[in-house]
């Protein structure tokens, strides 16, 4: 047996490819060495020419192991830039929609400070002047309450100004109605849609105008607030009250509603006709709610001081209490215990 045959017999049966080059090497360097020594040349140089393949092969396979290593690290650099890129996708997104949302904000509120302005331009009278810092914190604080899922309407002009708008949601807030009747829609609707979408409670306006009906109800959808909230066409028609034809909303659009415990009456417009808004109890009264509030926009007008005088005479259970702001009066519909027994 030769002395190569004798050293590979040495060698574990089991070694993998990584010691078989190295040791391969040592075999035939040993080799060619033990051959030389021996005289045997041939064999000598035959186990030279062995080990330059095997250096050979070992260059071979650290090319390739390299070329692994390279190609595993392509992949993972573009696995961390396409992580990094997607990151960067999300990251604007969410930095873009807070932006619009705080736009938004940012805008309501310009168009707020904008309105006062030109009320301040138009009407530089002292009361108007002296309401502007108190309309203005009003819109500020309207805004802390929640944060409405698309720009809201205008208020002021014919709608509600912020300072009504305030007390009536706390209003709401406090005494939780069920079901609310507002006599004419707008800006006031949507406000009052979310304050019913928290505390619960369901909406009903009705509107004699078709376009301000359809603006409200648009505005509505866009807010979402669809099931909260419903608008109804109730054109102007002939109502008589002690002997006298008054012009109000068709009663047909009152004929389901029952137990309304909130009331807000902002309407018909003046411009209507004279004591355009007096028939509103005598027409809802049978559908009120043993116990309900009644809100009255725009109570120191001559016509709506006469009706409340008429009314709190006229109905025993109603008495005005004392309001925290603005310009409509606040009122409290007690049935007569007598009276909700005939009733139900």
């Amino acid at each position: 047996m030769s002395t190569l045959s004798r050293i590979r017999r040495r060698l574990p049966r089991s070694t993998g490819p990584r010691a078989v080059v190295p040791a391969s090497a040592g075999v035939c360097s040993a080799g060619a060495v033990a051959a030389a020594l021996t005289g045997h040349d041939g064999i000598a140089t035959a186990l030279l020419a062995l080990l330059g393949g095997v250096i050979v092969a070992a260059l071979l396979m650290l090319y390739r192991r390299l070329a692994k290593v390279q190609k595993a690290g392509v992949a993972a650099q573009w696995d961390l830039r396409t992580t990094v890129e997607e990151m960067q996708r999300r990251l604007v997104a969410a930095v873009e929609r807070e932006r619009l949302t705080a736009g938004d904000r940012h805008l309501e509120l310009a168009e707020a400070i904008a309105r006062v302005r030109q009320l301040t331009d138009r009407k530089a009278g002292s009361a108007q002047v002296l309401s502007l810092p108190r309309e203005f914190e009003a819109t500020v604080q309207l805004f802390q309450g929640f944060i409405p899922r698309a720009p809201m309407p205008s208020s002021g002009d014919f709608a509600l100004n912020p300072t009504d708008l305030l007390e009536l949601l706390h209003l709401i807030r406090t005494r939780r109605p069920r079901l609310v009747l507002e006599l004419g829609s707008g800006t006031s609707s949507v406000w009052i849609a979310y304050a019913l979408e928290k505390s619960g409670g369901r909406l009903v306006s009705l509107d004699h105008e078709p376009g301000y009906a359809y603006r409200t109800r648009a505005a509505l959808a866009t807010h979402g607030l669809t099931e909260i909230a419903e608008v109804r066409d109730a054109p102007l028609t002939p109502v008589g009250i002690d002997g006298r034809d008054y012009s109000w909303y068709d009663p047909e659009a009152l004929a389901d509603l029952h137990d309304i415990d909130f009331v807000l009456i902002d309407g018909p417009p003046a411009a209507t006709g004279p004591d355009a808004r007096y028939p509103a109890l005598h027409m809802i009264e049978k559908r009120l709610a043993d116990q309900a509030t009644i809100v009255f926009d725009d109570a120191g007008r001559p016509d709506e001081q006469a009706a409340l005088a008429d009314w709190t005479q006229r109905y025993d259970g109603l008495t005005r209490e004392g309001e925290l702001l603005g310009r409509h009066a606040v009122l409290t519909f007690a049935r007569p215990p007598a009276m909700a027994t005939v009733r139900g």
